[in-house]
C-alpha cells in the first residue's frame, strides 16, 4: 500500500518552513477537509459556526478564493490602485492556485513534476492586449515553448493513440493500437491510429455483431448521415445535426445497439464535453472528439497545443504569487520559478501588502450597515475549526459561484437564484509516478482510451524541459503518467442529476479505493514481464475536483449571477462560463473594474 500523504494543515503549519503542499501525494485536489464548512452550509443548511474572533486586520480588498481568478483579481487591483494597497486572499485549500495544482513526485531520487488540474495555457497567442501585457509582466515568453516542448518525442519513440479493453467489462485484457476517437489531440505530436478501422473493429473484444456495428461507427460521419437520411444539401445536414442527438445518430442512423459499443461511444468524449455523449448533440459530440467522426487536429500548426509548464498552469499561479509577494521565491520570470523553492511561510506576513491565507474557508461576507451606503464588508472565515473576522473595503468572490448565496446571505433573491443554477462538472486528474516506462514503450502508446475503467484515459506527460527541469527521456527513466476520470451519472439522466450522482460517488471513495483501481488498471494493461505495481509505482496523487469544469447555467443566469452587489463583486471562470485560465483572468479584470 502506498502512503497517503495528503494530510490537512492549519495556519500555524503554513508558517512552518517545512510546509510544502506540492510534494504531498494521496488524496489531493480538493483535499480532505477543504470542503467541510462549505458542505455544511450548502448541504446541511448551517449558517453559524460559533463566535468569531475579530482580528485587528483591515484590507483594501479581500479576495475569496486563491485560484487563477482570485490571484488575478488581487494582481489587477494593485495594478489599478497601487502596489501599497493591502489585499488578503483567503482559500479553503492547503495550496494556492485552485485547479492549477502542482504535483511533485520523487522517484528513485529524481524529481518529476506534474499537474493535478488545469494543464496548459490555451491559445495564448490569441489573448487580447491586456492578456499579452500580463504574460510579459509575469515573464512568460510564448516563444520559449518552440524549443522547450519536444515536438518530435512521440514520433521518435513511435508512441500513438491506443485503446485498452479491460477484462472486467470486455472479457479480456487487450490493447489495440487505435484510439477509436479523436483524443490523441490531447498531446501535441502524439501519433494517431496505427491500424485501419477495419482491423481495429476485428481486434475489439466484442461480439461479431458488435464488431460490425463498431466498424459502422468508425467509418461513419456526416456522409453516413446524409446517405441514411437522404439529405442532399449542406443546409439540410446542418438542420439535421442541430436537432438530433449523438445517440440518435448511433442508434437510428447507424443501427447500433450493442451495449459495449455504446459504452465505448459514451466514454469517447471524455472531459472535452463535460458529460458523456448521451447528453450531446451530433455537432457537440463531433467537436468533443467522439467516436465515429474523422480525426482532425484540434489546434493548428501555427497555434499548437504546446504552452505547457511542467506543472501545468500551477506555474502561471506561482508567477502571480511571486509578482505580489517577491520574498516567496527567487527568480526573475516564470521559467525561473519552475524549479524555484517556494517559501510558504512568506505567504501570510503582516509586513507584505498582499497576504495569502490557506486552509481558510469563508463562511460569511456582509456589508456593515445598508449595502448601498456601507463603507466596508465584514468577512468571517474558518481555520482549524475556529472562526475569525476581518474587514475589507471591498470583496471579490472568486470562489465557486454556487456557494456564494450561502456566504453572501443578503444578495438580491434574483441574483442568488441565478447563482444557484451555475454548475460545474466533476473531474479527476490522477498523476502516477513510475520508476520507468518500458511497458509504455512496448505498447507504443502516448495516449490511451480506457472505456472499461474508472480512468477513461491515460497518457504520457507532456515532453517539456525548462527552467532547469528535464522531462523523462528514455524508457529506463522515471516518469509521470496522467490518468483522467470524468465521472458520469446514470445514462440519459438530466445533466444536473448526473453531476450530483457522480460527485457524491467520487467523494465517497477513500485513497485505498483509488489505489486498488489503479493497480487493477495498470496491471491488466501493461505486460507482466515489464511491469509490477509494487515495484514500479512510486507514488500516486489523486486530484479530485468534485466541482471541476465550469458548465454554466441556463439562459441568462450566468450574467445575472455575476452582477456586482455594491462592494462585493463576482469573479472566477464560473461567471464566464469557461474552463480555461484566460476566462478566469478576464472575469477577475471585470470584477475589479466593477469596484471602481
Amino acid at each position: 500500500m502506498l502512503p497517503n500523504r495528503a494530510q490537512s494543515a492549519n495556519t500555524q503549519d503554513a508558517q512552518n518552513q517545512t510546509y510544502y503542499p506540492p510534494s504531498r501525494t494521496g488524496l489531493r485536489g480538493s483535499q480532505p477537509g477543504s470542503n467541510t464548512y462549505a458542505h455544511a452550509m450548502a448541504l446541511d443548511g448551517k449558517t453559524h459556526f460559533g463566535p468569531a474572533t475579530a482580528l485587528n486586520e483591515e484590507y483594501d480588498l479581500v479576495v475569496v478564493g486563491g485560484g487563477i481568478s482570485g490571484l488575478a483579481a488581487a494582481y489587477y487591483y494593485q495594478q489599478k490602485h497601487g502596489q501599497d494597497k493591502k489585499v488578503l486572499i483567503l482559500d479553503n485549500h492547503d495550496d494556492f492556485g485552485g485547479h492549477a495544482k502542482r504535483n511533485e513526485h520523487t522517484i528513485d531520487g529524481k524529481l518529476r513534476i506534474g499537474y493535478g488540474g488545469t494543464q496548459s495555457l490555451v491559445n495564448p497567442q490569441r489573448w487580447n492586449k491586456i492578456g499579452q501585457d500580463l504574460l510579459d509582466d509575469l515573464g512568460i515568453d510564448l516563444s520559449r515553448w518552440d524549443t522547450a516542448y519536444d515536438q518530435n518525442f512521440f514520433k521518435r519513440n513511435n508512441l500513438g493513440g491506443v485503446m485498452y479493453f479491460n477484462k472486467e467489462v470486455f472479457g479480456a485484457d487487450k490493447v489495440v493500437r487505435h484510439p477509436y476517437s479523436n483524443h490523441y489531440n490531447y498531446l501535441h505530436g502524439c501519433m494517431g491510429a496505427k491500424i485501419s478501422n477495419e482491423e481495429a473493429a476485428r481486434e475489439a473484444p466484442v461480439s461479431e455483431k458488435g464488431k460490425k456495428q463498431l466498424l459502422r461507427v468508425l467509418n461513419g460521419g456526416y456522409h453516413a448521415i446524409k446517405k441514411a437520411h437522404n439529405l442532399s444539401t449542406d443546409e439540410e445536414l446542418q438542420q439535421f445535426t442541430g436537432s438530433h442527438s449523438y445517440y440518435d445518430y448511433l442508434k437510428d442512423t447507424l443501427g447500433v445497439d450493442d451495449p459495449l459499443v455504446i459504452r465505448m461511444a459514451r466514454m469517447s468524449a471524455l472531459d472535452w464535453g463535460y458529460l458523456g455523449t448521451d447528453m450531446m448533440g451530433i455537432r457537440g459530440a463531433d467537436g468533443a472528439g467522439a467516436m465515429g467522426f474523422p480525426p482532425r487536429p484540434v489546434y493548428s500548426e501555427k497555434n499548437p497545443y504546446i504552452n505547457h509548464f511542467p506543472d501545468g498552469n500551477a506555474s502561471f499561479a506561482r508567477a502571480f504569487v511571486k509578482k505580489m509577494i517577491p520574498a516567496v521565491a527567487e527568480g526573475n520570470n516564470a521559467e525561473d520559478l519552475v524549479m524555484a523553492t517556494f517559501h510558504y511561510d512568506q505567504l501570510d506576513k503582516a509586513n507584505h501588502a498582499v497576504r495569502i491565507r490557506l486552509n481558510s474557508t469563508v463562511v460569511k461576507a456582509h456589508h456593515k450597515g445598508d449595502p448601498a451606503s456601507a463603507s466596508e464588508v465584514s468577512v468571517t472565515y474558518m481555520n482549524d475549526n475556529k472562526a475569525y473576522r476581518v474587514k475589507g473595503k471591498a470583496v471579490v468572490m472568486a470562489c465557486y459561484n454556487v456557494i456564494i448565496p450561502h456566504i453572501v446571505s443578503d444578495l438580491p433573491e434574483e441574483q442568488a437564484a441565478a447563482l444557484r443554477l451555475q454548475t460545474k462538472s466533476p473531474l479527476q486528474y490522477t498523476s502516477v509516478g513510475l520508476s520507468n516506462w518500458r511497458a509504455i514503450k512496448e505498447l507504443e502508446f502516448g495516449f490511451a482510451m480506457c472505456p472499461g475503467n474508472m480512468h477513461q484515459s491515460m497518457m504520457m506527460d507532456f515532453p517539456v524541459s525548462m527552467g532547469g527541469y528535464e522531462y523523462t527521456k528514455t524508457p529506463d527513466d522515471p516518469c509521470i503518467i496522467q490518468m483522467i476520470h470524468c465521472p458520469y451519472g446514470e445514462e440519459g439522466a438530466p445533466e444536473d442529476e448526473q453531476y450530483a450522482e457522480a460527485r457524491y460517488r467520487m467523494l465517497d471513495l477513500q485513497f485505498q479505493d483509488y489505489e486498488d483501481e489503479i493497480r487493477s488498471h495498470l496491471s491488466g494493461m501493461f505486460p507482466r514481464d515489464l511491469f509490477n505495481f509494487d515495484r514500479d509505482v512510486a507514488s500516486i496523487s489523486v486530484n479530485r475536483w468534485a466541482h471541476g469544469y465550469a458548465a454554466g447555467g441556463p439562459g441568462d443566469s450566468t450574467e445575472k449571477g455575476r452582477q456586482p452587489f455594491h462592494r462585493i463583486t463576482v469573479a472566477n471562470s464560473d461567471s464566464a462560463p469557461g474552463a480555461d485560465s484566460w476566462a478566469a483572468v478576464a472575469m477577475a479584470i471585470r470584477a475589479v473594474n466593477e469596484l471602481g
